[in-house]
């Protein structure tokens, strides 16, 4: 296999999950497996535009098979970018499942969207305290040191690391190369500081130090970054610039910003004209009522998929006279099936679902359609001709169907969107805005949405697309260039959001 010269790729990314991973199939050929999930979609728009080197950890046999054949050398990651090469970083599996399903999932991803019911979680035990030391502390061990090995061959070379998984690795490499520029995205909300104060002052006072190594700590918003300058403030005791956005952390400056990603517009209205999509959606349209309700989501807890089914009912009861002109379509994705308050939490999305139908329908009408299911030509489809979307996450860092749905909605549909999404900062303005724990809220907005009139529609309709196809994905990409830029020239006028 041909590895890429060192010295050529001046930007090394840094993720849980990779671009691709490797299998083989029924004969032992090698297959190419393209990843999955937000976060390599949207980073596909700068390896497009950039070589790099992309460090993520070894998923599968072959991966692992991979870099030991490879050595310290990168290996090329066919169709991934310009000339994208990658490392894998080799993780034992004893290693690798407290590290992801005990700290990373689901203890960080549960306090930073605010899932714990404190009365009862967590126990933090010796499971839970083993998991952070030699499952988490180890595996963050293991990136930086790959990182570290390829600073050696581009000590100029701007690393960029991303999400929850990677939050101590910048200490350690900034350790080994102290003039590294280190850039940190972080792709989920960040919790006020009273709610990190449920993890023991080891574990949070690690996850402030290690992301304060970095140059740059970035949130999709305002109120993200404004959290973790709080954090900063009244969990560490640092003297924070909230004005300038900017903590003083051993001797540096690091600068806290907000970049609202978005998606890439014209690739997502090719899809939506793709033979697969427009198969899709004879059968929507054959199945819709007068009006179509639509969400898509994964099965996750923070995504409040059940109250979104409760405030339909509630919408079902005070107002009769929808009864069989109105189909809720729900399309579902499994997710974390290997975390049991997942397991839980889909089985009771199954039964609150098949309780409104059984309340509510009849033999010729059901009134929600679930899927559970991955499907994105189906969920596509449903984009084109939802009359209400409903988007209600408890917290949310983004959430990307609520740009993606409008910008390929067809029918001038009105999107109900919770305040704690982080797309609320850019669009709540022009959806229905609701409180996601507020039942009766969530059905009069359904309501609402469902009489308002045709013009207003269509201007609220009109002023999403406009913003979502203006703030795209190349836009956020830029705009974190341009600070890395002004950062290493010293320059205080920075692109970033405040």
């Amino acid at each position: 296999m041909d590895h890429p010269a060192p010295g050529n790729e001046q930007i090394i990314l840094v993720s849980n999950r990779g671009p691709v991973t490797y299998g083989t199939d029924d004969q032992g050929e090698q297959i190419v497996i393209p990843g999955g999930g937000g976060l390599v979609t949207a980073l596909s728009g700068l390896v497009d535009l950039t070589p790099v080197v992309w460090v993520s950890a070894a998923i599968s046999d072959e991966d692992v098979r991979l870099q030991r054949n490879a050595g310290d050398a990168t290996i090329v990651l066919p169709g991934v970018g310009v000339r994208t090469a990658g490392r894998f970083v080799i993780i034992e599996p004893e290693i690798y499942d407290p590290y992801y399903n005990v700290i990373a999932n689901p203890m960080l991803w549960f306090i930073q969207h605010y899932l714990w019911n404190l009365s009862r979680a967590p126990e933090i035990r010796r499971n839970e305290l083993d998991a952070w030391e030699f499952g988490y502390l180890e595996a963050n061990r293991r990136f930086a040191e790959v990182v570290s090995q390829e600073l050696a061959h581009r000590p100029d070379a701007t690393v960029m690391l991303h999400d929850y998984h990677l939050y101590t690795a910048p200490a350690d490499i900034r350790d080994a190369h102290p003039d590294a520029f280190l850039h940190f995205f972080i792709h989920i909300p960040w919790s006020q500081p009273d709610y990190w104060r449920a993890v023991p002052n080891h574990i949070r006072e690690a996850v402030l130090q290690g992301l304060l190594a970095n140059d740059i700590v970035a949130f999709h918003t305002a109120r993200y970054a404004r959290n973790f300058l709080l954090c900063c403030e009244d969990l560490l005791g640092l003297r924070v610039d909230y004005e300038q956005r900017q903590v003083q952390w051993q001797g540096r400056e690091v600068w806290v910003r907000s970049y609202p990603i978005s998606v890439n517009a014209p690739a997502f209205e090719a899809i939506a004209m793709s033979p697969e999509v427009l198969e899709e959606e004879g059968p929507i349209l054959r199945r819709r009522r007068a009006h179509l309700i639509v969400r898509v989501d994964r099965a996750d807890l923070s995504k409040n998929a059940i109250r979104g089914f409760l405030a339909f009912d509630t919408f079902l009861d005070d107002h009769p006279d929808f009864a069989e002109e109105i189909t809720f379509f729900a399309l579902i994705q499994p997710s974390r099936q290997d975390v049991p308050e997942y397991v839980e939490y889909l089985d009771a999305i199954r039964d609150v679902v098949s309780r409104i139908n059984t309340k509510h329908g009849n033999t010729d009408w059901m009134p929600i359609d679930l899927r559970v299911e991955s499907n994105l030509a189906r969920a596509v489809a449903a984009y084109k001709h939802y009359d209400v979307l409903i988007v209600n996450a408890i917290y949310d860092g983004m959430n990307l169907v609520a740009k993606e749905g409008p910008l390929l909605n067809e029918r001038d549909g009105v999107m109900i969107l919770s305040e704690n999404t982080g797309a609320h900062e850019e669009l709540g303005s022009f959806a229905l805005s609701v409180n996601p724990f507020d039942i009766e809220n969530q059905a009069e907005a359904i309501y609402q949405a469902l009489t308002m009139p045709a013009d207003e529609r269509r201007e609220r309709l009109d002023h999403i697309k406009r913003i979502v196809r203006e703030n795209d994905i190349e836009k956020w990409l830029n705009a974190q260039q341009a600070d890395i830029a002004a950062k290493r020239n010293g320059d205080p006028q920075t692109a970033g959001h405040g």
